[in-house]
This record gives structure tokens, C-alpha cells and sequence, in this order.
């Protein structure tokens, strides 16, 4: 259950902000905080970079490198394994190569870890590199920097995470994030940063962004970094790019994820592109797809190598499965795990290149912090993911005791640790939820502004195009509409996805989801909805018109504190931290009439509805009594409890008296008086 918000609009701005570009879209600024024409200029304004040399050492890198071109020194690019390390490592080196250097790259397994090892170091300076460049990583390699110095060769970083207290000691260093560095813009990913030094070298920004935009847009999009300022001009620029089809492997990749080229957008970019950069990493090794990225004009390579990429996809699509399956077997013989405030799931043999990604998906779906653990031959590693309001960074430095290694951000880290120590961790991570989040943040979905049917014209939506390229911080429009009516639903692709109209303001939209299957969208025809969605122009036999994609809907209405208070107090109980006497008659069954209403509700919904949807869409069942009455349901057998809490009526075959033992006995005993 999300907590729906829409920002209130700021008044002082109405006037100028809507006088230059409309109620609609101008309103949409407003909530989003660009609230002067000056921030909207800066938002829609950006038209170039800024200049590289503002950067600190940037001058000192351009330097080293044309000194080593010109005195043939042998250079390695030391990347990372994910898709802004390959698409950094795949900008610099053929930028090197083209010049005519003597260069070579380095990406290391992902069981080497993140960055730059000592192990990896001997081996390339024993290849006679006398130059290492990193990229996307090397801020914090203070003691792989000293190993460089001991060896006679030279050290080059270009990095954008955050620093530690002591920069590492090299002949320059370049990150935006560096405490006295003075550019003004310090949201670039790896790429960008290795976008400036290009633009540094060759003194041409526009040369360089024709040349390597489209690589330099797709690690933006795939770091997640936020689309503002100079990273949405690089999205932008990037995106002519591709559909220019400029690089032969970047066109065979995006071909085969079947991306329409000339239309590709960032959230294709996103959930299409970088994933299958990304898998290489996670499966084997990310040189595969540093190759294929490299292929420039070879279309018959390009060809093998993104099938060899479909391949590695693949396989991590099976091992996601396969971790997911072992989820689904854990929490279904201990439910309790998904009722404490932190889910920490562990298992044999999970592949430590995929755990993060299962990681984000049963955030997604269970909107709590989640700790994934692999235990492999006595060796633990795991990672974590977030809500906002709950800081991975923080959690991870109070239970670091158990741990060998940790790093975080505020919503995502990783560590590892001994395989014998993971159930002392995992009471750690409780204990300090419990102690510094007795109330968990609430996960939220949110709307930019609230509007009707009759707001959401071909003309307005067409308007939201302005907005693009979206993503991290600048997300695709969302829309909260009221009380609408459901005129009419039916299904498409046999019932996988539904599609439904809905009135609201005097005008009737098309609606479809792709999440809902037609005999899970609950609504009949009559009934009144409120909804988030985003907008989007569909245009079929010459004809445009607006339609709508679900994001989330309820019934009209809906007291969301409510259902929120009950959940909350039911995981309180579950979790043996009781509620308040008080209000125990009201989320606790006390009769015969209460468990046989609830007991209907469940037959009459045919095993298709979740427990959440029963309470959501039933308006006089409290959720917590209904939760707690299908959990003795449960253990009296009269009900199966599927995933998500979807009950089943199970066949009765003997009578029992729920109020003499069991579960309801038990918590009436407790809260009595």
C-alpha cells in the first residue's frame, strides 16, 4: 500500500511561470520546484557543457594524456563491470586508439570487486602499461595508487563517486564531487566525466558529443543519475546519436531488444538497453560487451556479439527466477519474514551478480527495505535496497560488526561478510529498525497535479514532450483523477493486460495497464475510481488522441490513513509488539458474525483478490481484522494463503471452534481488558 501525494503549487510563482508556459505544464514546473523563468530557462536552456577545464586537474589529465600519446607510452583504461564502467571504458579507449596510441583496457570480474585491486594492478604493470587511466572508479584507491607509485607507473583518475577524507596520490584527478573541485555542475555519471576530458583534449564539445553522446546518454540513463541540467542535454544529444545509427553495436543491441530506432526513447534506454550492457557484468565478464560497444562499423561482429549478450541475458533472467522461486519457498514457510520493518532473505548458491536486481524487485513489490545474502563455500555477500526515508548507509555503519567489508548510499549498498555470522547480522538489522524506525517510512507514489479527463487533450499532453528525456529526478508525468467513472473494461492478449474507459470532467479516456490482468482489475462498469496515471498520445490511421497508462488505482474516496493505520498495527502484532487494549475489539475478531463475513467475502472473490484488495475494495472490512482472521483461517485449514495473501477457500472436513484455541484464543487472551 503507497501513501498517494500530490505537491501543493506554489503561489508566489503562478503568475510567471503559467504566463509563460500555461496552466498545464507550467503547473507541472511549479509542483516540481522550477518555480522562476530563470530555473525553467536553466531546465529547458541547457544547449552545451560546461567548460572541462573548470573541473579541478583537468588541465593536468589533458596533459598526461597527450604526453603519453606523443611518447608512445603504453596506457590501460581501467574500467568497471557495469554499464556506465563499459560505456566509459568503450568512450576513452577508442577515443586512444583513434589517436593512435598504444592502449589497452581492464575490467575486472565481478569477483574481483568494485574498482581497482592490487592483484589486478601487478598484472598490468607487468604487461609494460606505464599509464593507467581509470574510469568510472579510483577515488578511494589510496592503496592501489601507492602500488602504482611503487612500480614506476603513472596514475590518472576520472571518477565521479564521493571521496573519502584523502584523495589517492597521482599525477591528476578528476571528479566533480571533490571538495574543492569548482565546476558548476556535479551530477555527472562516469561517462560525462570522461565526456569532459574528451572535450578537454580535443577543444571541440560539438565534435566530441557527435562522436560519443549516444554512449555517453546510455551510462547516464543506466547510473540512474539525475536527467537535470548537463546530463539531460547528454540524453538529449545521445539520443540523435542512436537514431542516427551511428555505432554498428550499439544499433545490433538496441535492434535486438526490439527498440524502434527512430523513435528510441530513455525509457527504452533504461529498461532495455542497459540491462542487457549490464548482464555481461553480472554473468561473466563485461569485456563482451565493451567488444560489442567497440564495433563501430563491423556490423558482422556486432552481429555475434549481441547474440552472445541476448545469451548472457538471458541467464540472468534464469537466475533471477531461480532466486525468486527460493523467495517465494522462504517466505511462504515463514511468513513472518515479510511482517518485519527490514525483509532479510538469504540462501546458497544465489549468483552475487544478480542479487542486487532481485534485491530492487521485492522492494518493489513489498515497499520495505530488502537484504539479500548469498552464501557461497562459507562466504557471504549481499545487497541492499531502500525506501526513501530509510538510510542503507546509516544501517550498514550500526550493524557493521559483523561485516568484512560494507559500502552504501542512502538507498543502496553492498557487503560481505563470513557465512557464519549472517544470523547475528540479520538480528542487528532488526534491532536497529526497531529502535531508530518504530514507524517506518511510508513508500509513496505521487502525482504532479491533479486533473480530469477534459485536462488531458491531445494539445496539453502533447505539450509533455517539452519535459523529456526523463527519468531519475525528472520522472515521466504522473496524473491524480478523481472519482472517474468506469464506462466500459475488456481484455487484451487473452486477458494478460486490461484496457478500460473512464469519465471524468465531461470527457471519457481510454485507460490500460500492463500490470493488471483483466480478471484481477476489480472495477465493474458504473463504479467510481480514483487513479494515478501518465499521459501519452497514441495516433492509429492517421488519428491522434490522448490515452492514459495505469500507475495505481482504488476506490473513490478511499481513506488511505485508515488502511494504512491497520496494516501497520497488524505487522505490530504479528511481530509480538502488541497495540493498544483499546483497540483490540476493532482489529481482532470478538464473534461468530465477524469470521463468517469475512469468511463470505473470501468465497465470493473466488481466490482472485489479495487480501489488500478484499479490504481496499469490500469499504467495511478493517484490514488488520481481515488479515488476522485469514491467518487462523490458515491455520484451521480452512483457507490457502497464496502469494501476496490471495486466500482460497479449502474444503471443511471437520468443525472447529476458532475462539477455544489457536491463533484468535491466543490474542483475545492477550488483549483482554
Amino acid at each position: 500500500m503507497k501513501q498517494w501525494t500530490v505537491p501543493a503549487a506554489v503561489t508566489a510563482a503562478n503568475n510567471e511561470i503559467t504566463a509563460e508556459f500555461g496552466d498545464f505544464l507550467g503547473g507541472i514546473l511549479i509542483r516540481r520546484g522550477i518555480v522562476t523563468l530563470d530555473s525553467a530557462r536553466a531546465f529547458f536552456g541547457c544547449d552545451s557543457l560546461s567548460d572541462p577545464m573548470l573541473m579541478s586537474d583537468m588541465r593536468q589529465a589533458a596533459e598526461m594524456v597527450r604526453s603519453a600519446i606523443d611518447e608512445d607510452k603504453r596506457i590501460t583504461v581501467f574500467g568497471d563491470y557495469d554499464c556506465d564502467g563499459v560505456c566509459s571504458t568503450v568512450m576513452l579507449y577508442s577515443y586512444l586508439e583513434a589517436q593512435g596510441a598504444d592502449v589497452d583496457f581492464y575490467i575486472p570480474d565481478r569477483s574481483e570487486g568494485f574498482g581497482m585491486s592490487v592483484a589486478a594492478l601487478e598484472k598490468i604493470a607487468a604487461n609494460g602499461t606505464e599509464l593507467v587511466i581509470t574510469v568510472d572508479n579510483g577515488i578511494s584507491a589510496v592503496k592501489e595508487a601507492e602500488f602504482l607509485k611503487s612500480k614506476g607507473v603513472e596514475l590518472l583518475i576520472t571518477d565521479h563517486h564521493q571521496p573519502n577524507a584523502s584523495l589517492p596520490e597521482c599525477g591528476a584527478c578528476v571528479d566533480p564531487n571533490r571538495a574543492d573541485d569548482p565546476s558548476p555542475f556535479k551530477d555527472l555519471c562516469g561517462a560525462g566525466v570522461v565526456l569532459k576530458l574528451l572535450i578537454a583534449l580535443e577543444e571541440d564539445e560539438d565534435f566530441v558529443l557527435e562522436s560519443y553522446a549516444d554512449l555517453a546518454a546510455v551510462a547516464t540513463v543506466g547510473d540512474v543519475v539525475p536527467l537535470k541540467g548537463e546530463n539531460r542535454y547528454i540524453v538529449q544529444r545521445g539520443l540523435d546519436n542512436i537514431r542516427n545509427e551511428q555505432n554498428a553495436g550499439l544499433t545490433a543491441l538496441i535492434k535486438s531488444a526490439r527498440c524502434h530506432i527512430e523513435d528510441i526513447s530513455s525509457n527504452d534506454l533504461a529498461f532495455r538497453i542497459c540491462p542487457r550492457i549490464n548482464a555481461a557484468g553480472r554473468i561473466a565478464n563485461a569485456e563482451k560487451a565493451v567488444r560489442l560497444l567497440l564495433c563501430e562499423d563491423d556490423a558482422d561482429t556486432a552481429g555475434r556479439l549481441v547474440e552472445e549478450l541476448e545469451l548472457l541475458n538471458n541467464k540472468r533472467k534464469t537466475a533471477e527466477n531461480k532466486i525468486l522461486e527460493d523467495v517465494q519457498k522462504q517466505t511462504a514457510e515463514d511468513p513472518g519474514i515479510l511482517k518485519e520493518r527490514v525483509i532479510v532473505l538469504a540462501g546458497e548458491g544465489w549468483h552475487h551478480g544478480v542479487i542486487g536486481i532481485v534485491c530492487s524487485k521485492i522492494l518493489e513489490k513489498y515497499d520495505k527495505p530488502v537484504v539479500m545474502i548469498s552464501n557461497e563455500n562459507g562466504k557471504a555477500r549481499g545487497s541492499v535496497r531502500s525506501i526513501e526515508g530509510f538510510s542503507v548507509h546509516k544501517m550498514l555503519m550500526e550493524c557493521s560488526a559483523p561485516l568484512t567489508t560494507f559500502g552504501g548510499h542512502p538507498r543502496s549498498g553492498g557487503f560481505s561478510l563470513s557465512a557464519d555470522k549472517i544470523g547475528e547480522f540479520t538480528k542487528l538489522i532488526h534491532k536497529y529498525a526497531r529502535e531508530y524506525y518504530p514507524k517506518m517510512p511510508l513508500p509513496s507514489v505521487t502525482a504532479d497535479m491533479e486533473a480530469t479527463c477534459a485536462d488531458l487533450t491531445v494539445d496539453s499532453v502533447k505539450l509533455l514532450s517539452r519535459i523529456e528525456p526523463c527519468g531519475e529526478r525528472n520522472p515521466v508525468p504522473q496524473f491524480l483523477l478523481r472519482s472517474c467513472t468506469v464506462k466500459s473494461k475488456r481484455a487484451m492478449k487473452d486477458g494478460l493486460y486490461t484496457s478500460f474507459d473512464v469519465e471524468a470532467g465531461g470527457a471519457t479516456l481510454r485507460t490500460i495497464t500492463f500490470k493488471v490482468p483483466f480478471d484481477r482489475f476489480i472495477p465493474n462498469v458504473g463504479d467510481k475510481i480514483d487513479m494515478i496515471a501518465t499521459a501519452e498520445i497514441n495516433e492509429y490511421n492517421g488519428k491522434a488522441r490522448a490515452e492514459l497508462r495505469l500507475v495505481d488505482y482504488r476506490p473513490a474516496d478511499f481513506r488511505e490513513d485508515r488502511f494504512i493505520a491497520a496494516s501497520r498495527v497488524y505487522e505490530e502484532i504479528c511481530r509480538g509488539e502488541g497495540c493498544d487494549n483499546r483497540l483490540a475489539p476493532r482489529v481482532i475478531p470478538q464473534s461468530r458474525e465477524e469470521l463468517m463475513k469475512i469468511y463470505d467475502l473470501v468465497k465470493m472473490s473466488g481466490g482472485k483478490r489479495t487480501a489488500e484488495e478484499l479490504a481496499k475494495f469490500d469499504g467495511s472490512v478493517n484490514y488488520c481484522m481481515l488479515r488476522i482472521t485469514l491467518d487462523a483461517f490458515a491455520e484451521a485449514k480452512m483457507v490457502e494463503l497464496g502469494e501476496d495473501c490471495t486466500p482460497k477457500i479449502l474444503p471443511v472436513t471437520e468443525k472447529r471452534d476458532l475462539f477455544a484455541e489457536g491463533l484468535l484464543f491466543e490474542l483475545n487472551k492477550q488483549f483482554k481488558g
